[in-house]
């Protein structure tokens, strides 16, 4: 077991947005990253989509990026009894297992100290700069390669905003840091009862966040085609094979031949043509509701959505609590939970935990075969 914890990667874990659920559903995760107990509601899974039985919840190396006195306070609302180590560098990460663990949590310091007294369950320029830092500081890790993964917790975009950091949110933040312009926003499910597909469900986005009037603007060909692209390249090392994609059309009713739009004749259509003239097994423009119970039943492995309720509605219908959200296109890894900052019940210690564990694992997953291809 020491010797296989030596060679998992390490998580960054950003804290996200102080005043939300963020350090708390950090800390009421953390025990199961180094037990054989699976916490209620969750399912562990291989690529291949096969319960794994006597592994541990999780052999990666977590270290946490945010404020020591934040996290100890969201341990001890978890009442988990842990002490809180400040760290400037991970070279200590080398020796993890003799430092680190169930009751000793690595935490890198990246926000001010004003950070500790911001409103909980409120929005604040304070609270948004301190998860900008915090989220700054891992990427600033992971590009020089000192983590394997980022896993992102919620920040609140507008505390953001009032920051004076105006971005739309984790992905834009990632890919102007990056240096990326092919990229995109995706939703996995793992597999789970009720999802038919043993290798789970992805749903890609061509659009982000933006107002609904300028989604029309941003759906091209070649975006289209290139958010193909990016969920076929994820799916297909999770499936082993080549993946089915399935394309969701714009308008209602896929625009009735032109009646109700025409954008699925002039531009979807003709993405996923080229598509497959580039041998991805893809398929559509189809209606979104009924594509997404084809998707359910195992038709398909990846949704290109058009926009973001498109794809977030169903498949957090589908599986709200364990769905995973993953930037594609950048240079390093970067999961996230699936769900927001949660103010109604921020620091009540009720918060669910079971996103954060899958976005663990599919981050350690990807962070494996990152290395394997090295």
């Amino acid at each position: 077991m020491m010797s296989m914890r030596n060679e998992s990667p390490i998580l960054a874990l950003t804290m996200g947005d102080p005043a939300g659920v963020g350090p708390e559903i950090i800390a009421g995760a953390w025990p199961f990253f180094f037990t054989e107990t699976q916490p209620e509601g969750t399912k562990s899974a291989s690529k291949q989509g096969k319960p794994l039985s006597g592994e541990p919840m999780l052999l990666a190396r977590p270290v946490v990026f945010g404020h020591p006195e934040i996290i100890r306070q969201a341990f001890r609302l978890r009442k988990i009894d842990a002490e809180i180590v400040p760290i400037d560098t991970l070279e200590s990460l080398e020796h993890y297992d003799g430092l680190f663990g169930l009751n000793r949590v690595p935490c890198v310091p990246c926000c001010n100290d004003s950070a500790v007294s911001v409103p909980h369950g409120e929005i604040s320029a304070e609270a948004g700069d301190a998860a900008f830092k915090t989220l700054n500081r891992a990427i600033d890790f992971a590009l020089a390669g000192k983590v394997d993964a980022i896993v992102t917790a919620p920040l609140h975009k507008k505390s953001l905003n009032l920051a004076g950091h105006h971005f739309p949110g984790h992905t834009e933040i990632l890919a102007t840091r990056c240096g990326i312009d092919d990229y995109a926003m995706m939703l996995y499910l793992g597999p789970q009862e009720g999802l038919a597909s043993p290798t789970g469900l992805a749903v890609v986005h061509v659009t982000l966040h933006t107002a609904m009037k300028n989604v029309f603007a941003q759906i091209t060909r070649e975006a289209v085609l290139a958010k193909s692209h990016l969920i076929r390249n994820f799916m297909r090392p999770i499936k082993g094979s080549e993946p089915r994609i399935g394309v969701a059309a714009l308008n209602c009713h896929c625009g009735d031949n032109g009646l109700f739009g025409d954008e699925e004749i002039r531009i979807i259509g003709p993405a996923v043509a080229q598509a497959q003239k580039e041998n991805l097994i893809i398929a559509g423009p189809s209606p979104t509701d009924t594509l997404m119970l084809d998707a359910k039943n195992g038709l398909y492995d990846g949704i290109v959505a058009m926009y973001h309720d498109q794809g977030h509605i169903a498949i957090k219908l589908l599986g709200m609590h364990r769905a995973v959200n993953v930037t594609l296109g950048l240079p390093v890894i970067r999961t996230s939970v699936a769900h927001g900052t949660a103010f109604n019940i921020a620091w009540q210690g009720i918060a669910k935990i079971s996103s954060m564990l899958e976005a663990v694992r599919v981050a350690m997953l990807l962070a494996e075969e990152k290395k394997q291809k090295l």
